[in-house]
């Protein structure tokens, strides 16, 4: 027996001990929801308030054997087979203008399990915790974009089965958009999998009380980002100081080391908008303050540097040393991430003070008082001095031994709850922000989960090797992240692990990196470079200055420094649309062109805003390539001025100073002559 209920937002299915529920979220978007006996009263999931809906139509078939939910472009149908060797309610979600069907439930076995699996005994008598699968049926042809970050190197996932889970370079944001027409958020920070397989999808938690997701269809692929950002939240605008260019290295040692390259970019006469003072500036993990005998005067510091119109960006890592003054505090008051076994260490690190490395612990970001604490050390240890900008490292949190489930946070279990770590971490910086009056502000984070863009979450690649496949890799990471929701994306210029200043053919990849790197959305250099120091609290890496890879590469880059400067008003223009609306100013062709089958394939270029094509060169010794010129409308060479219909593909020259860049006729972005390449005849 099933019973279909229409409520105030919805629809009620009850099923056996099943419980399963479909929410209006939002035009066009459902909340899809399923537990034993009965929901969960807490979720830690993204979504808390649901953005204005209106009320859905619901109707139920005479028999009960069906009920059918309208709300704008998505029906909802549920139907329940009584002719099926295990019979159990499915839902199917078409588009409402033209029955098109976008996705459906689909059985794991015609037998058991059925689509929706609870597995374990969940404590007994409901809302406990199980082992749970939500299945869907697979198209042939389905395209499959987003899911946060990953190193697999594909923008396309069918065909992939991805861990949900954070490390380092890897970031779990399970927000899928297909080309079939919706996006689908798993509304679930638990451990677990999805599987985008040819015989069918399925997502997986390793331990939950429910499933849970959001579904839209809206009409665009533009459209589902905004009707994603209307349900985890906008993305504050851009600040102005985050649109120009940042310089980084492995570790400036100290306050002397730091000034002198700001005073060399102003003796230059090279834009600079962001200086880094990177980990182990402190007295030890934990305690937020700078080191003293390393920078004496920190508040003079950050004085010259605003004279030049700099910003100091900080070092944070969530890691809390045993030496740390601080530390009883954290153990004491219970800040501390807890665990399933063992002590309260996540971590082994050679901080200040340690003859080796040490275990160390990870504060808990996810209850509010350690927010409370922790904003409160930041405030004293930089926010006072003048410091608004802050790099939140490590803040997966980076586990040895890799083992979430070990986590036990304020929030539940690590099983259960620890995709919501970096979100929250963000979540601490901003509400400490905010109370400062100093918000919006954007905050570097080296991973995040659904909803972290409305706390100003930016994502860095991680700790990506100085490769060219790391490079091939960078263009579809970003584009990834831009389809999940996290508009602000950068990657290490040249890599992170290693690449020598004084080699020739590191020079051309770091050249080509740069041209990729200003059209990214942050224009950020980092990296450890050669000659590589001992990891410990003294290290500091190899030159990495934009004038450290000799005097052919500082022409090119310097070059590249002021085409950013120009190109920030318009950054700043793509800004504001992603705070109204979601839309990211780094995204695949097919945002802007769904109507064109072969955009949809792309991988290898994108567009920088509505009116900038960029075809980034990421092969060594490449000195042209293909570049696929969307239908619809007329593209102009920004090296050559030369004009090309859209719908074809154009050999495009890359000599070692410029990439292949091509503009919307009639588009007013000022490039200047020798950003872009030239062409021969396009070429269907």
């Amino acid at each position: 027996m099933v019973s279909f209920r229409p409520t105030a937002t919805g629809m009620e299915i009850r099923h056996r001990h099943e419980v399963l529920t479909v929410q209006a979220w939002g035009a066009d978007s459902v909340r899809v929801r399923a537990a034993q006996f009965r929901l969960p009263a807490q979720s830690h999931g993204a979504l808390t308030e649901p953005p204005p809906s209106g009320r859905p139509r619901v109707s139920v078939d005479g028999d009960g054997d069906r009920a059918v939910l309208v709300h704008g472009e998505l029906t909802v149908t549920a139907g329940f087979d009584r002719r099926a060797a295990y019979p159990e309610p499915l839902l199917t979600f078409s588009r409402t203008s033209t029955g098109a069907e976008l996705l459906a439930e689909s059985r794991e076995h015609f037998w058991l399990p059925g689509a929706r699996v609870f597995r374990g005994d969940g404590g007994g008598g409901g809302g406990g915790a199980y082992e749970i699968h939500q299945q869907f049926a697979a198209y042939d042809g389905e395209r499959l974009y987003g899911m946060g970050q990953r190193t697999h190197g594909r923008l396309d996932l069918k065909g992939l089965a991805l861990d949900l889970v954070h490390r380092n370079a890897e970031v779990s944001i399970p927000f899928v958009l297909s080309s079939r027409g919706y996006g689908l958020l798993w509304n679930l920070p638990a451990v677990g999998r999805a599987e985008f397989a040819e015989n069918a999808t399925r997502w997986q938690a390793d331990r939950a009380r429910e499933i849970d997701y959001w579904l839209t269809a809206a009409p665009t692929p533009a459209g589902i980002l905004e009707r994603y950002a209307d349900a985890t939240g906008r993305p504050p605008e851009l600040p102005r100081w985050a649109s120009g260019f940042w310089q980084s290295k492995l570790r400036y040692r100290n306050q002397d080391e730091l000034l002198a390259v700001a005073r060399e970019h102003r003796r230059r006469g090279l834009p600079l908008s962001v200086v880094v003072a990177d980990y182990f500036h402190w007295t030890a993990m934990g305690d937020y303050r700078f080191d003293p005998a390393e920078w004496p005067d920190p508040a003079a510091m950050v004085e010259e540097l605003a004279e030049q119109g700099v910003e100091l960006m900080v070092s944070i890592w969530p890691t809390v040393s045993p030496l740390a003054a601080a530390y009883p505090d954290y153990r004491d008051r219970g800040l501390l991430a807890g665990t399933a076994r063992g002590v309260e260490c996540h971590q082994t690190i050679q901080d200040k003070g340690m003859a080796a490395p040490m275990p160390v612990a990870f504060y808990d970001p996810t209850n509010p008082e350690t927010r409370a604490y922790v904003w409160e050390q930041v405030r004293r240890g930089y926010r006072d001095l003048g410091v608004r900008v802050f790099w939140l490292d490590a803040c997966e949190p980076e586990l040895n031994p890799a083992q979430p489930e070990n986590l036990a946070l304020y929030a539940g279990p690590g099983a259960e709850t620890a995709g919501i770590y970096p979100r929250d971490n963000a979540r601490l910086f901003a509400e400490g922000m905010a109370a400062d009056s100093a918000w919006p502000t954007l905050l570097l984070c080296r991973s995040a989960w659904a909803g972290a863009q409305k706390y100003g979450a930016a994502l860095w690649s991680g700790d990506i090797p100085a490769t060219w496949a790391s490079l091939r890799q960078q263009i579809r990471a970003g584009l990834a992240v831009a389809l999940s929701g996290i508009p602000w994306w950068t990657t290490d210029i040249g890599g992170f692990h290693g690449g020598d200043a004084r080699d020739p053919a590191y020079r051309e990849l770091v050249i080509r990196w740069f041209q990729f790197g200003v059209f990214c959305p942050l224009f950020r250099l980092h990296g450890d470079r050669e000659p590589r120091t001992p990891t410990s609290y003294a290290q500091t890496g190899g030159p990495n200055e934009v004038w450290s890879y000799g005097e052919e590469a500082y022409g090119i880059i310097a070059g590249l420094l002021h085409l950013r400067e120009r190109l920030r008003p318009y950054l700043h223009e793509q800004a504001a649309v992603a705070a109204r609306t979601g839309l990211p100013p780094m995204r695949p062709l097919f945002v802007d062109f769904p109507d064109d089958p072969r955009a949809w394939s792309v991988d290898d270029a994108f567009l920088f805003g509505p009116d900038v094509l960029v075809a980034p060169v990421a092969e060594a010794g490449r000195r042209a390539r293909d570049v696929y010129l969307p239908a619809g409308t007329r593209w102009v060479c920004a090296a050559t001025g030369e004009t090309y219909e859209g719908g074809g593909t154009v050999t495009a020259d890359a000599p070692l100073d410029r990439i292949p860049v091509f503009t919307r006729e009639g588009a007013d972005v000022p490039l200047g002559a020798g950003t872009g390449a030239g062409g021969s005849a396009a070429t269907p």
